[in-house]
C-alpha cells in the first residue's frame, strides 16, 4: 500500500489542502442536491428527464448547423437525419411529462451501477487516506441502487429517478466529506 508522505513542505501542504477543499465543496453540493431530490422525488424525476430532453434538442440544433455548413450532400443528409432523430427524442423527453420515464429509469439503473464501479476503483486509489473505505461504501450503495431500480420496474419509474438519484448524491457527498476530513488529518501531520 502506497503512503503519501507529508514532508512538511509548503508545496505538499498546499496540494493536500487544495484537494481536501475541492472534495469538501463537492461533497457539500452533492449533499444539498441529494436532500432536495429525496424530498421531491417525482419533481426530480421530471426535472431530470426534461434537462436530458433539452440536451437532445441542443444536439439537434448542432446537427442542423452542421447540415447547413456541410460540404457534401451526403454529409448534409446525415446531419439532417441525426438532427431530426435528436429533435424528436428531445421534444418527447422535454415536453411530455411522463414520456420516456421508464426508458430513463433503465438508463439510470445502468448509470448507477457504472458510477458505483467507478467509486469502488476510486476508493482503491485513495487507500493511502484513512477515509478510503467510505468511497467503497458509496460505490456499493450506488450498485445496490441500480439493482433496486431494475427489480421494481416499471412501477419504479415515477419515483426511482428522483429518490435514488438523491440517495446516490447523499452517499457520494458524505463519502467526499469523509475523505476530505481524512486528508485534513494527513495535511496536519
Amino acid at each position: 500500500m502506497t503512503q503519501i508522505v507529508n514532508d512538511g513542505t509548503p508545496e505538499m501542504r498546499g496540494l493536500l489542502d487544495k484537494g481536501r477543499k475541492r472534495l469538501r465543496n463537492i461533497g457539500v453540493v452533492m449533499l444539498v442536491l441529494g436532500i432536495l431530490a429525496v424530498a421531491f422525488p417525482f419533481a426530480t424525476t421530471i426535472a431530470f428527464k426534461t434537462i436530458i430532453g433539452w440536451l437532445f434538442i441542443i444536439g439537434a440544433l448542432g446537427h442542423f448547423y452542421g447540415a447547413w455548413n456541410a460540404d457534401t450532400p451526403t454529409r448534409r443528409g446525415v446531419d439532417i437525419i441525426q438532427g431530426l432523430v435528436f429533435g424528436v427524442i428531445g421534444v418527447w423527453l422535454a415536453f411530455l411529462p411522463l414520456g420516456g420515464i421508464v426508458t430513463l429509469t433503465v438508463l439510470l439503473a445502468i448509470g448507477f451501477i457504472l458510477h458505483g464501479l467507478f467509486e469502488l476503483v476510486m476508493g482503491m486509489w485513495l487507500q493511502q487516506f484513512p477515509g478510503w473505505k467510505w468511497m467503497l461504501f458509496s460505490g456499493a450503495i450506488a450498485i445496490l441502487a441500480g439493482i433496486l431500480i431494475f427489480a421494481e420496474l416499471p412501477s419504479s419509474a415515477t419515483w426511482a429517478i428522483g429518490l435514488l438519484l438523491g440517495i446516490n448524491l447523499l452517499s457520494s457527498g458524505f463519502s467526499y466529506l469523509m475523505v476530505s476530513m481524512a486528508m485534513g488529518k494527513v495535511a496536519r501531520v
